[in-house]
């Protein structure tokens, strides 16, 4: 089950190691060539950055790698010095990378921060954020009724793009017209995504898609198919609880009865009642995929969504 751990500001790194590090940091919103950097929460939003600030800038990206959760991710005291030493940071928010919070307000960074979720026009205007425990014991914080995995909207990270380049181009003023140029490059690359996933929609309108938990539901919802997972279940595995029986049982039956043509799986989550569906599903015949939150090492943001959307129309047929 996924285990999510807030960090607060006052325990985010031992103090006398954030000392001992800070007198190895470079000089605060510059790399080691003098170039801005910019710290990301994962390598999703760090590939972003990278497309739009070319090599005028330097990105990291905290979380890096498939085998890692965001939600699990427990901050380092070199990540704080990162965040504190950033020219611009960016974050998920709604409650997919918690320890950004922690990170940000214990650096005391003076660097802008973008938060993804704040574009997308599902955002809730109040942006306030529910506090669930899961079966640990540990805070879960996400916003009621939103779907906090917009990386998976193309045209709300199009709309990144655009933020991450104004913001550079206040930053490296020298670099604007190139960031322009270069978000609005990205953005034709998520346009052609986009329409794509309407073309699958126009085949495949209305068909059924079961999905563990919402990750992948801007991309079918795009694709114009109908989520039918009960709701219960994906609450209960996006929260890291217990699947009722009842709820269990349900799910199997909407598989086993072929009410869907595609299940979708997160990558970087597992367990006993998601090991189950994806048993039924091979049962049944009905295809699986693994769709993760984080960027496979060696692709970028367009080529890896651009191959989830392939995968998935290969998956319908």
């Amino acid at each position: 089950m996924r285990k999510t751990r807030l960090i607060s500001a006052a325990a985010a790194i031992p103090l006398a190691l954030a000392l001992a590090l800070a007198g190895c940091a470079g000089s605060p919103s510059s790399g080691t060539d003098g170039k801005p950097v910019i710290v990301a929460s994962t390598n999703v939003y760090g590939s972003i950055a990278a497309a739009v600030g070319g090599d005028r800038v330097e990105v990291t990206s905290i979380v890096a790698s498939e085998a890692q959760d965001p939600h699990e991710f427990e901050a380092s005291a070199r990540d704080q010095l990162r965040v504190r030493d950033a020219a611009l940071v960016i974050e998920n928010g709604g409650g997919f990378d918690p320890f950004m919070d922690g990170l940000v307000s214990a650096a005391g960074t003076r660097a802008p921060v973008i938060t993804a979720a704040t574009l997308s026009p599902e955002y809730p205007a109040d942006g306030n954020l529910d506090t669930h425990k899961d079966d640990a014991d540990h805070a879960h914080d996400h916003l009621e009724g939103f779907n906090e995995h917009v990386f998976y909207d193309p045209a709300v990270m199009a709309a990144l793009a655009d933020e991450i380049a104004a913001k550079l181009g206040g930053i490296a003023p020298a670099g604007a017209a190139g960031f322009t140029a270069r978000a609005k490059d990205f953005a034709a690359g998520a346009a052609k995504i986009t329409t794509r996933l309407g073309e699958l929609a126009s085949a495949h309108e209305g068909e059924g898609v079961f999905v563990t938990e919402p990750l992948p539901l801007y991309l079918t919802d795009a694709a114009g198919l109908d989520n039918k997972t009960p709701a219960a279940f994906s609450e209960a595995v996006e929260e890291g609880q217990d699947v009722a029986p009842a709820t269990l049982l349900q799910a199997l039956k909407t598989i086993s009865s072929k009410q869907v043509g595609v299940v979708i799986v997160n990558a970087q989550a597992a367990g006993a009642e998601t090991d189950r569906v994806r048993q039924q599903a091979e049962t049944s015949g009905i295809p699986v995929l693994k769709f993760s939150e984080l960027l496979p090492e060696g692709k970028t943001y367009l080529g890896w969504m651009t191959d989830n959307v392939d995968r998935l129309a290969d998956a319908l047929g």
